[in-house]
């Protein structure tokens, strides 16, 4: 039992930061139809902020600042990028931020260097919020699953029931018609791209000193994300919450399972041995398949579901 509600509750937080990552992309998807490949990127600049801006006025003011200048970082590459090649289509919006990624991950090598830097968790966090049976719980990964749903609160509140979200919503749908009653529609969609930046920084800030921050950050949940974002439902806000907590679950149960087949079928009174036709398939543990295992599900929903759980939007 220890096991299983330890398990759920990593599960559960670490679900939540895929979902607080996979957000920012699925907003700007949703509403620009832009599949940004430099998303990730934005999480790990999130978290270079955020260690830069903590070592010299604390972790606190980071966790307010750091995101607000990632959305002022994405809100610049919408105005002065992204949107000059707009016009040629989804293909050069995807090499465009494809290039970005490269040149993100680049001046982060120039400028913090090749090795992880010592962003660390705050002293106030790093203590056990309760005990589980003998297992102490770190307060932080409690605070990380409190701004996870307080963000997703925010997200909702926003989009359905402020005035900027209705604007939002309406320049989607009727671009002409929002303009004009007199609203500039490209600066609308600068701010959610800024927007969905900043969600992405908000990970990394978290995230960074949860993990590890280092260049190789972004490639590291990069893949993840978009396999969150299929699985859930292209633009679907909803779809993407589900299949986040879903492939958190599963990796952290998955990472702690040391079962094979062998394993299973000596349970039932087989034997397989070295001369079984594909032993060593047969002798691969849960936990050595725990990073596939994402991308195996997102391959069964394209073949079964290919819209995602709860999308309705195919590109």
């Amino acid at each position: 039992m220890e096991f299983f509600l330890i398990s759920m509750l990593n599960g559960i937080s670490y679900g939540l930061l895929l979902f607080m990552l996979s957000s920012g992309l699925t907003i700007i998807f949703s509403m620009m139809g832009v599949l940004n490949f430099a998303h990730a990127s934005f999480y790990m600049i999130g978290a270079y902020f955020a260690y830069q801006i903590s070592t010299y006025i604390g972790f606190w003011p980071a966790l307010a600042l750091a995101p607000l200048l990632v959305g002022a970082v994405g809100m610049a590459i919408e105005r002065y990028g992204l949107r000059t090649v707009h016009k040629y289509g989804h293909v050069a919006e995807l090499l465009f931020t494809f290039g970005l990624y490269y040149l993100i991950e680049e001046s982060v090598h120039l400028i913090w260097g090749r090795a992880s830097v010592p962003y660390k968790i705050p002293p106030l966090l790093d203590g056990a919020a309760f005990t589980l049976f003998s297992t102490d719980y770190p307060m932080y990964r409690v605070f990380m699953m409190a701004v996870s749903v307080s963000m997703l609160v925010g997200i909702y509140l926003t989009l359905t029931r402020s005035r900027i979200g209705l604007v939002i919503q309406a320049a989607l749908s009727h671009p002409q018609t929002v303009e004009t009653l007199g609203h500039n529609v490209p600066r609308v969609f600068m701010l959610v791209f800024g927007g969905g930046s900043a969600l992405a920084g908000l990970a990394g800030v978290i995230g960074g000193n949860a993990f590890i921050t280092e260049p190789n950050m972004a490639a590291a949940v990069g893949p993840i994300v978009f396999v969150v974002v299929v699985v859930g439902g292209m633009g679907s806000l909803a779809g993407a919450f589900i299949a986040s907590l879903l492939i958190g679950v599963m990796q952290t149960f998955s990472v702690a399972l040391d079962y094979s087949f062998v394993d299973l079928f000596s349970r039932f009174g087989v034997t397989l041995g070295r001369d079984t036709p594909l032993a060593a398939l047969w002798d691969i543990t849960i936990s050595q398949t725990a990073p596939v295992l994402p991308y195996l599900l997102m391959v069964l929903i394209l073949i079964f579901r290919p819209k995602g759980i709860m999308g309705t939007r195919e590109g």
